[in-house]
């Protein structure tokens, strides 16, 4: 059985072929999407047309899929993050977990693996008690036999460094 990514076999997938100068761009993009290509082009030794020229094929291609925000979930009212593994019996619907993902906005990703569990879900709430609640929810969900949830602690990203520091972001 192929394993399965958004959609796309990963049996049937091709990886795109990139340079260290594409790999710095991805790089520098993740860590702040918003920069200039002038900027890009300093830090890469490129002009700013040659960087959006390669930025554009890295999205035609599917390498960089869309940009997005990092949010500061402590200051936007929901300081706690859980992961939530979810069990279910028999062969596992797992299209109704993320339905009922998709409708609770706390649900920040799902997560299916191969082996126990079968999923996990990504939470941040704004305390312990809509945790509790969220979770009810899951668990109410189809053949769902048990869940454990995991309270964040600290978290380490590599890929939420912040500007100037050098460091990697870590967040409570």
């Amino acid at each position: 059985m192929a394993l399965l990514t958004h959609g796309i076999s990963l049996a049937t997938m091709s990886a795109v072929e990139l340079d260290q100068i594409d790999h710095q761009i991805i790089e520098l993009l993740s860590r702040n999407a918003r920069r200039t290509m002038a900027d890009i082009g300093e830090k890469v030794s490129l002009s700013a047309s040659a960087v959006t020229r390669r930025i554009e094929r890295l999205e035609r291609a599917g390498v960089i899929a869309g940009y997005t925000v990092v949010v500061d979930h402590r200051k936007a009212g929901r300081p706690i993050q859980a992961f939530t593994e979810v069990r279910f019996a028999g062969t596992a619907d797992l299209q109704e977990i993320k339905e009922t993902a998709m409708q609770l906005s706390e649900v920040q990703a799902v997560f299916t693996t191969a082996g126990d569990p079968d999923a996990l879900v990504w939470l941040q709430v704004p305390d312990v008690e809509r945790l509790g609640q969220v979770i009810e929810q899951l668990r109410r969900r189809g053949r769902v036999t048990g869940t454990k949830t995991l309270i964040v602690l600290d978290t380490w990203s590599r890929h939420r460094a912040f500007e100037g520091d050098g460091q990697t972001a870590r967040r409570p």
